[in-house]
Parts: structure tokens; C-alpha cells; sequence
């Protein structure tokens, strides 16, 4: 059922229409880490500058979602899609200490349902700048 949700999503993306529950959604294109195969999954993402974005690996609440393992063991294969764009080649930089406070504070002004969600886990969730490549 999720891969359907997922599709359906990504396609709206690519029609275009980049937002999901009043954030800002792109499609993350990620090589399974076990697999080798492709991968691509709709995220929500937040400004940082004018050239990059910040995403937020909650997966639930419990866990660290599959596209970040994916992300995390092929960062040199990663690449974005923003709505009606075509794939771009993008480097991923998991944010710690201060970088992550700081980004972790923008995301939470803007969307503070995700700080709600932060604060009912246990873990912190990662948060990863993607760069153009």
C-alpha cells in the first residue's frame, strides 16, 4: 500500500505539484543499499538558501527510514527531483551539533507538527542537507 501511495505521489511531483499536507515535497532518488536497485521516495523538504534543502529522517517515530540507509551507503548516487524538474545529482551531509540545532530550528518554525513528532520519540531524528553536486 505504501509503494502505491508513494507512486501516486511522485507523479504528482512530477506533474508539478510539489506539496503533501502543506509541505513542500520532493522525490529522493536513492541505489538500495543491499539491492543496487533504484529507489525513489517522496519527501518533505525545507529551504536552506537558495541552493539546498534540508530533510528530516523520522520514518514513523521509531526508526530511521530505508531511504536514509540508502543515502547514507551511496551519498555519491543520490540526486532530487522537485516538482516538474527534471533528476539533479545532489551530496548529502548528515547535520550535527550546531548545524543540526540550527536547521533542526527552521524546520520546526516551519512545520511544527515534525517537532511535535520529535518530541514523542526517543531518538533524535537525523537531518541531512542536500548540496547540488
Amino acid at each position: 500500500m505504501q509503494n502505491r501511495a508513494n507512486a501516486r505521489m511522485n507523479r504528482k511531483i512530477r506533474r508539478g505539484n510539489g506539496t503533501f499536507m502543506g509541505m513542500n515535497v520532493l522525490i529522493l532518488n536513492t541505489v538500495g543499499r543491499r539491492s543496487g536497485q533504484p529507489r525513489e521516495t517522496p519527501v518533505a523538504w525545507f529551504a536552506d538558501g537558495e541552493d539546498s534543502w534540508l530533510i528530516v529522517a523520522s520514518g514513523g517515530g521509531s526508526q530511521h527510514p530505508d531511504w536514509h540507509a540508502n543515502l547514507m551507503a551511496h551519498p555519491d548516487q543520490a540526486s532530487i527531483e522537485l516538482p516538474g524538474r527534471e533528476a539533479m545529482p545532489v551530496t548529502p551531509h548528515r547535520l550535527d551539533g550546531a548545524d543540526r540545532e540550527e536547521a533542526w530550528q527552521l524546520i520546526a518554525a516551519a512545520q511544527p507538527r515534525i517537532a511535535k513528532y520529535q518530541s514523542k520519540s526517543e531518538r533524535q531524528y537525523p537531518v541531512i542537507r542536500l548540496t547540488p553536486r
